[in-house]
């Protein structure tokens, strides 16, 4: 595993612009990054981060089926009663899901290690799934990779795979609404992007803002037009919509989501622990535990995360040298877990600067299927960390 610095395409900003990635630059700075790309060996793809992939996946749906038939676990992960039997049920039903993004700290030698799933509301597909694959095509049109270079990345051909599959099972009601907040420049665009894949697929959509959802006087969920939404992808955080007026009737509306409810299980940072406790020991996993007592000070070498928690918010880190860093949010109120402190790798810039690259490492309707690297200039990734391309060059 490299970082090679490369001179970008003349023509990107304008490429993506006219392909709808417009969060390409967010307040000023750059978001995508190509000034540089992470080379791996193929062996690095297969053996430590797709293997690993799928089995850390098969390990946490496993453990759904656990928690969704236990109260006691469901307690524990601070999900509210009242949403316990509709979880529960959404589980037994299997109802189907269709994507998600594991963190992973890795650094070309050891075991990559399982930092959190984002297995609800994940970000960062689009540039994934299509622009970093688009940039691979055109460096080596140009010469600037070998002929011979590959990417891991299937994502995209997965997710039309899965939308045609589910809706040729009639798994899914038509059309299909996507949603997202509607000031969100990149959650609109990651909706825009599977709607798109959705429609390649052959699936019927429409598109609507979360805050343009009504509900009928029968309990229907609506569209801006009075129709009913039978089928919802919704870039919106179920524990958000607990919370909200019509959380109330998520249960009786008989609307399907995408990401299903048993999602709120996948997408709490206390699967971590709990993973932690059936695999101890386990080579991609790193130790941890519920913070039981929050106002004793940890030892060294722990890493603090609220369980529901986004985007590198409300971050705690104690390195093992003693070292405190720590990040802002909206969280702060929220019990949390402890993790053993696994340090990112570093990798410097032509120019010296520090760069510390988190590995995205998708799956796509239970299967690993590629990923992208979002690189900070410190050791937290935040929602403002770059995008960075990555190509295999064996």
């Amino acid at each position: 595993m490299k970082r090679i610095a490369v001179t970008p395409r003349p023509d990107w900003r304008d490429q993506a612009q006219s392909l709808g990635f417009h969060f390409h630059t967010i307040d000023g700075a750059p978001y995508w990054d190509e000034s540089a790309y992470y080379a791996f060996s193929l062996k690095q793809i297969e053996d430590d981060l797709e293997q690993p992939t799928q089995e850390l996946h098969d390990m946490a749906m496993a453990l759904v089926d656990e928690v969704a038939g236990s109260e006691q676990l469901l307690e524990r992960l601070a999900i509210p009663p009242a949403y316990w039997d509709w979880i529960a049920d959404s589980w037994r039903r299997r109802e189907p899901h269709l994507y998600g993004r594991m963190d992973l700290a890795y650094d070309g030698t050891g075991p990559a290690k399982l930092y959190e799933l984002n297995y609800d509301t994940p970000t960062s597909l689009y540039e994934a799934a299509y622009f970093q694959w688009l940039w691979l095509e055109q460096s080596v049109e140009r010469g600037v990779l070998a002929q011979s270079a590959d990417q891991y990345n299937r994502i995209q051909e997965l997710l039309i795979e899965t939308f045609a599959t589910l809706a040729r099972e009639q798994r899914i009601a038509t059309p299909v609404h996507f949603a997202a907040v509607e000031g969100s420049a990149e959650d609109q665009g990651t909706v825009r992007y599977l709607r798109d894949c959705a429609e390649q697929a052959g699936v019927d959509t429409l598109e609507l803002s979360i805050e343009g959802i009504g509900i009928s006087a029968e309990g229907w969920f609506t569209d801006g037009d009075d129709r009913v939404i039978r089928t919802l992808f919704k870039l919106y955080p179920l524990e958000w919509m607990f919370v909200e007026e019509y959380g109330s009737k998520l249960a009786a509306s008989q609307m399907q989501l995408i990401e299903p409810a048993w999602k709120a299980i996948l997408s709490n940072k206390g699967v971590l622990p709990l993973l932690w406790q059936r695999h101890r020991g386990h080579p991609n996993l790193l130790e941890a535990h519920f913070d039981e007592t929050p106002a004793i000070a940890l030892p060294p070498g722990w890493v603090r995360k609220p369980l529901f928690s986004r985007e590198g918010a409300n971050i705690e880190l104690v390195t093992a040298s003693g070292e405190r860093l720590s990040s802002d949010g909206p969280y702060r109120d929220a019990p949390t877990i402890r993790q053993a402190h696994h340090a990112l790798p570093r990798f410097d810039g032509s120019d010296g600067a520090a760069n510390y690259p988190l590995i995205g490492s998708w799956v796509v309707a239970d299967q690993a299927a590629g990923i992208g690297l979002r690189e900070d200039a410190g050791p937290i990734t935040q929602d403002s960390s770059r995008f960075v391309p990555h190509a295999i060059v064996d």
